[in-house]
């Protein structure tokens, strides 16, 4: 490690205002940016500690949609009785994140703002149609996302709350890699209120993808073998030490009936 600023800013203003004056970096749970440190990947002179920020806690349903802050811990998500009675699917989610001390310390907004090729969370919030509310804008899921380690966000924005539209029926499956427990292919589904479905993958690009061709087989038959009889295309998607992208193609389609089994 080397010596870094650490700022503790206790509202959004202050913390957005903390950034935009030193070009630091926020830190959330610290599980990726931490670990990025030590590696010297990342050499931030200046973090923004947002855990004392009370405006980016708190659990809430609002109407038909569910209100999480950006703030708020894997572990916490997991255990919280609203999310369990409206949207179980992001509960069991958050409980399959890594080990304890990640689910402990690691944070919604954090992942978002990371965009790990392989983070869990990025997947649920694309597949439900979610708004992610900053501390400047509102965007889009489909407008989040941009690619590797990329998100829409600018360099002194930070995610403030996750707006997730209350599905019909939703659930995520995932191979996970058995060291890191990072998904290998996840897949999340939703259903949202007026039928339409949406489909997400993670872990099989560069970054996380709404799967169209499983989207449209469901639309037609919300059924597993529908979507365990899409051919998905292998074009871009990642080859490694665990799978050749004809692989993650395959698991996708797999990942994506045993989802929708879990919803029926």
């Amino acid at each position: 490690m080397y010596a870094v600023d650490f700022q503790q800013p206790k509202t959004l203003a202050d913390a957005a205002s903390m950034l935009a004056s030193t070009g630091g970096r926020p830190i959330a749970g610290g599980q990726s940016l931490i670990a990025a440190m030590k590696l010297r990947l990342s050499q931030p002179g200046t973090l923004v500690d947002l855990s004392g920020i009370a405006d980016l806690k708190g659990i809430r349903k609002d109407g038909d949609r569910l209100v999480i802050g950006a703030m708020s811990r894997h572990a916490e998500i997991a255990a919280s009785d609203v999310v369990r009675s409206a949207m179980p699917a992001l509960s069991s989610l958050a409980e399959g994140i890594g080990d304890r001390q990640v689910r402990n310390m690691g944070t919604l907004g954090g992942s978002l703002a990371n965009n790990d090729p392989a983070a869990d969370w990025p997947a649920a919030v694309l597949a439900c149609g979610a708004t992610i509310r900053t501390s400047k804008r509102a965007i889009a899921a489909d407008d989040f996302f941009k690619g590797m380690f990329e998100t829409a966000l600018g360099a002194d924005e930070i995610v403030a709350t996750v707006e997730f539209p209350v599905a019909r029926r939703a659930a995520y499956a995932k191979f996970p890699n058995p060291a890191s427990r990072f998904a290998l292919v996840g897949v999340f589904v939703a259903q949202a209120a007026n039928g339409s479905v949406r489909v997400a993958a993670t872990g099989a690009a560069p970054s996380v993808f709404r799967v169209k061709a499983i989207e449209a087989a469901l639309a037609k038959s919300f059924t597993p073998a529908a979507a365990k009889g899409v051919k998905v295309d292998a074009s871009g998607l990642n080859s490694d030490l665990h799978g050749s992208p004809e692989y993650r193609a395959h698991l996708i389609a797999v990942m994506a009936s045993r989802a929708v089994a879990a919803c029926m």
